[in-house]
């Protein structure tokens, strides 16, 4: 079974400038995704996608391959999947045929290659077509939203209102949180995206995805207490 696993770093974030490369805890960050995806025991192949040279250097002194994205690919508006069905492509290309791909954003450190392997093994010995990580938020109240016309729109079926009084009804809840997304590759070509339509969540402790210099000391900050620790 082919598994590649795809790793998208642009080069161009503006909350955090340099994100991709810049130092945490002494590795640049994409490197932590790298070593994750190499040690996967299911991924076989470990491909980082951007347009930026450095990134491309720096990704490749870490044992990635780098595929280089046209510039339409790398605007600040550019979303996920089509990246990655631009790797797919290529890989086709040159007579390499996926089972499944997997989207590794370089954004979350935290995630090992532990959580990607059980989380392909739960893909693989499943009917689902994809499977995403995901972190419990528990159960929550009813919840509305207003929608772009300023109409309230409900987030649940309120003809079917469970009783405050009885919180064991309201369902558990979960929120992606970014670490890992893995998709069957007919389900893949089919919705052209890294979720289908049958897809199943893998529950991992919160993940932080790193947007902002915040999120960059938070997590730092984590990894030299693990490293103590071990």
């Amino acid at each position: 079974m082919n598994i590649v696993g795809i790793i998208p770093a642009r080069g161009g974030s503006k909350r955090l400038p340099g994100k991709n490369i810049k130092l945490l805890a002494g590795k640049p960050l994409v490197a932590y995704t790298i070593e994750a995806g190499l040690k996967s025991k299911l991924i076989d192949r470990v491909i980082v996608s951007t347009e930026d040279p450095k990134i491309a250097e720096i990704s490749k002194s870490f044992g990635a391959e780098v595929f280089i994205r046209p510039a339409e690919l790398a605007q600040d508006t550019t979303k996920t999947p089509p990246v990655l069905i631009q790797v797919v492509e290529e890989l086709e290309k040159s007579g390499y045929y996926p089972d499944i791909v997997v989207l590794l954003q370089g954004t979350s450190p935290l995630r090992d290659e532990k959580i990607i392997d059980e989380a392909l093994q739960k893909l693989i010995n499943s009917d689902n077509d994809s499977v995403f990580t995901g972190t419990k938020i528990g159960k929550t109240m009813p919840k509305w939203k207003r929608d772009y016309n300023g109409k309230m729109v409900a987030l649940y079926d309120y003809h079917f209102r469970p009783r405050y009084q009885e919180p064991e009804l309201m369902e558990d809840m979960f929120a992606e949180n970014g670490a890992f997304y893995a998709i069957k590759i007919d389900a893949f070509k089919k919705y052209k995206d890294f979720i289908g339509e049958n897809a199943e969540i893998f529950e991992t402790p919160k993940q932080i995805d790193i947007d902002t210099a915040e999120d960059f000391e938070k997590v730092e900050k984590i990894i030299l207490e693990n490293r103590v620790q071990a």
